[in-house]
């Protein structure tokens, strides 16, 4: 009980973002599929989705990440980050998304953002450099409602 009204006074001061305080009533849960394609009897392709517990190199992953306010207060204003798993890469990085390139010290859209080369440079980024994701949550998130939403990568 302490910790939480610390944490309200440190929000009152305006010492704590909005952001880390709501994600105390969010709870995030993310599922991971592998997308098969296969051909039926009549030549046609069919995709179905299993669930991903080995991923082998070249499969098509959907990430599904759902969340849900936990709390009693309507939750706004939030922005939801996920690194990246190790060895999977963004196939087509989603317009409403952020991405980072630098484990999460800066945020853009993949073609505004740029690395440092070996030899002094800078190169555009790419998107096998994505390191983390990021999305603004819905404008309110009232307690008890849920939301998803999901992203695709490719294993390495």
């Amino acid at each position: 009980m302490m910790r939480i009204l610390a944490l309200l006074g440190l929000a009152a001061w305006g010492m704590l973002p909005a952001p880390l305080l709501a994600r105390a009533d969010l709870r995030m849960e993310t599922q991971m599929f592998v997308e098969r394609v296969h051909t039926d009897i009549n030549g046609r392709a069919r995709r179905t989705l299993a669930s991903a517990t080995r991923a082998a190199p070249g499969d098509q992953i959907l990430f599904v990440v759902n969340w849900r306010n936990e709390g009693r207060a309507p939750v706004q204003g939030v922005a939801l980050t996920k690194a990246v798993p190790r060895g999977a890469m963004l196939t087509a990085p989603d317009p409403s998304m952020q991405v980072s390139v630098d484990g999460g010290q800066r945020w853009g859209r993949l073609d505004e953002l740029w690395l440092p080369t070996p030899l002094g440079g800078v190169r555009r980024a790419v998107a096998a450099d994505i390191t983390h994701i990021r999305w603004t949550g819905p404008a309110r998130l009232s307690p008890g409602e849920t939301a998803r939403l999901s992203y695709r990568a490719t294993m390495r």
